[in-house]
Order: C-alpha cells, then sequence, then structure tokens
C-alpha cells in the first residue's frame, strides 16, 4: 500500500520549491523532508524537484502533477474535518490573495484588522495583480483572486460580487477643470494620463469619444492609478480614475463626473471551485465582503 501522507509531502514540496520551506510547513526538520524527497522520487520514478543554482525547480512531471496533487491535499482536509464548526481563532494558514497595489492600499488595513479579529494565526500574501490570467487560481497558486470581471472569464471560477464603482475625472485644485460645465470637447482637449496595464494605449474613454467625433491627447501612460493621481495632483494631467481611489485623498485635487456614457463596474472576486467548501476559505471570502460593503460609489461629487 502507498503511503498517502507523502501526498501532503508532495504538495507541501511542491508549494514551496523548497526542502528547508516546506519542512518548515509541516513542523519537520530538513533532513526528515529530504528523506521525504527521496521516498517520493523513488515511489513516483522520477527526480521531481532538481537543482538550479541555489534553488530547486520542478521537472516535467512534478508540474503535471501539482494541480491534482492540491486538489486531493484540500480534498482530504475536507473530508477530514468536521464541516459543522471551525474555530478561526486555532487556525494557522497563508492565503494568497491576488490584488492591484491600489486595492491593497485601499481595502488591505481593514481586511488584515478583520482577520485579526478572529483568527491571530492567520497571515494573508498578496500577490501584485498585473494581468486577468486564471491560471493561478487553477493551479493552487492563488487562493483568491480580485478584480473587474470580463465576460470571457474562464467559467470555471466562482465569483461573488464585492462593490460596484465607476470612472471619474481628476484634476490638480485650480487647473482650468476645476471651474465651470465639464462636456467633452473640453475635457478632451486637455493633456490627459493613460492608466494601461496591459500594454494598451487606449481604452473605453476613447472609444466613447470616438463615437462623438473626439480624441484626447494621451501625453503620458502609468500602470497605476495611484501614479495617474499623483501626477494630476502635481501637473496639468487630466486623470480618469475608479471613484473609491480618491475618497480619502481629496487634498489638493479637484474632481467631476465624466461627460460621457460610461457605465459602472463591478470589482469582484473569484476562486477556484475546490476551495468553495474549505471553512477557513469561506471564512476568508466573508471577511472580505464585510469590510468592502461601505466601498460604494459616492454621489454627487464636490
Amino acid at each position: 500500500m502507498p503511503d498517502l501522507n507523502l501526498l501532503i509531502t508532495l504538495d507541501a514540496l511542491l508549494a514551496e520549491g523548497s526542502v528547508a520551506r516546506a519542512a518548515q510547513r509541516l513542523g519537520l526538520s530538513p533532513s526528515a523532508m529530504s528523506r521525504a524527497l527521496a521516498r517520493l522520487r523513488e515511489t513516483t520514478g522520477d527526480p521531481l524537484l532538481v537543482r538550479a543554482g541555489r534553488g530547486l525547480v520542478p521537472t516535467p512531471r512534478a508540474m503535471e502533477l501539482r494541480e491534482q496533487v492540491g486538489r486531493l491535499v484540500q480534498d482530504a482536509h475536507v473530508v477530514l474535518r468536521p464541516a459543522h464548526a471551525l474555530d478561526m481563532a486555532r487556525v494557522e494558514r497563508t492565503f494568497t490573495l491576488r490584488a492591484s497595489e491600489e486595492f491593497v492600499e485601499h481595502i488591505g488595513p481593514a481586511l488584515l484588522a478583520r482577520i485579526a479579529q478572529d483568527a491571530p494565526g492567520v497571515r494573508l500574501r498578496f500577490v501584485n495583480k498585473t494581468d486577468k490570467d486564471s491560471a493561478l487560481l487553477r493551479h493552487a497558486r492563488v487562493d483568491l483572486d480580485t478584480g473587474v470581471v470580463d465576460a470571457d472569464a474562464s467559467p470555471e471560477l466562482l465569483t461573488q460580487a464585492l462593490f460596484r464603482d465607476r470612472l471619474v475625472g481628476v484634476v490638480r485644485s485650480g487647473h482650468p477643470l476645476s471651474t465651470g460645465e465639464i462636456v467633452a470637447e473640453r475635457y478632451a482637449a486637455g493633456q490627459h494620463v493613460y492608466v494601461s496595464r496591459h500594454g494598451r494605449d487606449s481604452g473605453q474613454i476613447d472609444d466613447a469619444l470616438q463615437s462623438q467625433g473626439l480624441t484626447r491627447q494621451i501625453s503620458t501612460i502609468v500602470t497605476g492609478f495611484f501614479s495617474a493621481i499623483a501626477l494630476a495632483r502635481h501637473t496639468d494631467l487630466i486623470a480618469s480614475v475608479p471613484e473609491r481611489y480618491i475618497a480619502h485623498q481629496r487634498e489638493g485635487l479637484h474632481s467631476f463626473e465624466l461627460p460621457l456614457s460610461l457605465p459602472a463596474f463591478t470589482v469582484a472576486m473569484l476562486w477556484h471551485p475546490r476551495l468553495d467548501a474549505d471553512l477557513a476559505h469561506r471564512w476568508l471570502r466573508g471577511c472580505l465582503r464585510e469590510v468592502c460593503a461601505p466601498q460604494q460609489v459616492q454621489s454627487p461629487l464636490p
């Protein structure tokens, strides 16, 4: 009979990519973990992890096994744990949450405070979101993702809305657009800073302007909304950003409704179905919903 404990060992090794870190994760000594790796290599007939420089990298066989092993271990935890109760005060676990830097700065402090109330042993690892690829969720490298869900998002993922938001215009106090009526022609005539994380140099605002026969001048491109806000505060550039990102930093800024018909958008959390019944993960989703609940679009703008 195979030693099923080796599955837990293999899951830790593939997740950590390090004998020392895997040993620490499972409460074993490095020598015991090394012996377990030797047994895994003998059992599977594959080296699984090979040295590359100072670290270890998985073999193709290990990459094939990663998702399957992770799912088996997660399922085993669910099967062997009472489904009706979980004392989060006794849970020691690290969750990996993928989000933009702006989301972390805006929501992170409240989420960490909420988690500390019930589960001081729970730790969050934030991973910067630079694309909408669902592979990290599918391969168990991310536990929870956040962002605007596109219509073509992977159907295998589960989603739940967190809050709705909208784009608004932002300029420095004293900017010409800080007074008077803002119409599309006047808005388009200024110099703009555009936020692009995916290499594009235009977006839905430009499409909306083009439908009116207008084109805006994008003189600067940045990868984050907070960078755009900072530039708008200290230059004559016009930034168009989610309203929630300026809710608590209006000093030196003037915000206005965009003179365009743009729909509001929904920010959601996404997770893989294998974690749906996981009680600790379910608790984390509840915490995120709770801290995001007050984050609604505020209207009217000053």
